[in-house]
């Protein structure tokens, strides 16, 4: 039968050694080419390690810039030298589902981390946020709290949360608490509240971009442990860094992209990477990347970019933001929830042109003022897709 020649040909691959250094959770011995931004941070933290507070820290970059790498290396090398001093350093990305729509979520998250817990829903947001000051308030010691995608709490709550959170130390007696906020938005502060952003007391380090060059000499690194001697074919590592460094100077699409194209040679039963798979890797990744980022939206951005797959199947060539709205209150009411204002819709649609699932531009309408003409930019192969899963998330299906 087939499939047994299939099964048996994965026991022993012909491609990988081990594939998951390739993979986004791994942490590799050195991190390339941010020598500089790691020697920032490690002055800003050392302090820690005398139970000195540090600044509150903000880490900017695009995805794939070695932000969250660098902050997890410096992480566990503080924890390495904190034998005899009393430091915990805990890490929360802020995007994750069962985290990320409300401030009750998050703190019961955090207090989780350090032991406790309180149900997952029924107390009041207060009575949460005091539970959290008594942990960490039970002995002394200094905190150090990493909040990965720290922008997605502005975004998708307010920044009384993270106005809170800074000012939590003149709260506590025991304990010491100072955050690193990572973000790919490196605008996102500049729209809070002026009071929120003075009490921050943060230094900024910003993460640039990779080049080509960079790029490859990640991926040969990378692809040196984990493939078999000449499996990679020439060009190859040059072709995945030029596609990732199109996008941003992204590594973790460079290495998804050689990754998939070896699970791609593999599963054609071949022992060489060709160019032809990085062609077919990249057409791969960009369709799983759509339907993850729309399966893992909160139902009110499912609910906007299902309102604009509507209005776009009605053969619209031009939608405004007017339009969107109005779709936008009608899947409300068929899935009984609650309305966001125009405001709010407004920079949902703004997060969306930034992910690349909508192209919007600003038009003057004359006296009537401006607008943003949106045009989905979901292919229709993925389309139907996409309308499964959200159907299903907001019962409709």
């Amino acid at each position: 039968m087939k499939v047994q020649k299939i099964f048996d040909s994965f026991m022993s691959s012909n491609i990988f050694n081990n594939k998951g250094v390739l993979q986004s959770n791994y942490t590799p011995e050195t991190i390339p080419h941010r020598d500089k931004e790691i020697e920032q941070i490690a002055s800003i933290l050392a302090p820690a390690l005398r139970q000195e507070r540090t600044s509150n820290l903000f880490v900017y970059g695009n995805t794939g810039t070695g932000k969250t790498l660098s902050i997890h290396y410096l992480k566990n090398e503080l924890l390495k030298r904190s034998d005899k001093s009393p430091l915990r350093v805990e890490y929360l990305n802020c995007k994750l589902r069962k985290v990320a729509d409300t401030e009750y979520r998050i703190l019961a998250e955090l207090i989780k981390k350090f032991g406790h817990e309180v149900p997952a829903t029924g107390l009041p947001t207060d009575q949460v946020y005091n539970k959290f000051i008594e942990v960490i308030e039970q002995e002394k010691q200094f905190i150090i709290l990493i909040l990965d995608e720290v922008d997605q709490i502005v975004k998708k709550m307010s920044d009384g949360f993270l106005y809170n959170l800074m000012r939590i130390n003149t709260e506590l007696s025991k304990t010491q608490l100072s955050v690193i906020g990572i973000s790919n938005d490196v605008t996102f502060l500049d729209n809070i509240d002026p009071r929120v952003r003075s009490s921050l007391s943060e230094e900024e380090i910003i993460f640039p971009p990779y080049n080509a060059l960079q790029l490859q000499d990640i991926l040969k690194t990378r692809a040196e442990l984990a493939f078999k001697k000449n499996v990679v074919g020439e060009g190859v590592i040059a072709k995945c860094a030029a596609i990732a460094a199109r996008e941003h100077g992204d590594a973790r699409r460079a290495l998804d992209l050689l990754r998939v194209a070896g699970e791609l040679t593999e599963r054609e039963g071949l022992a060489k990477i060709s160019l032809k798979y990085i062609d077919q890797a990249n057409a791969k990744i960009e369709k799983d990347k759509i339907l993850s980022i729309i399966e893992t939206e909160p139902k009110q951005f499912q609910a906007v970019i299902l309102a604009i797959i509507e209005l776009s199947d009605k053969n619209k060539d031009k939608i405004f933001t007017g339009e969107v709205y109005q779709a936008y209150q009608d899947v409300c009411k068929r899935a009984r929830m609650e309305m966001l204002t125009q405001r709010r819709i407004g920079d949902i649609i703004s997060e969306f042109d930034m992910l690349g699932l909508i192209n919007a531009s600003v038009i003057s309408k004359g006296r009537y003022g401006k607008t943003r003409e949106i045009k989905l930019a979901i292919s229709k192969q993925i389309i139907e897709r996409a309308k499964k899963i959200i159907n299903e998330s907001l019962g409709f299906a």
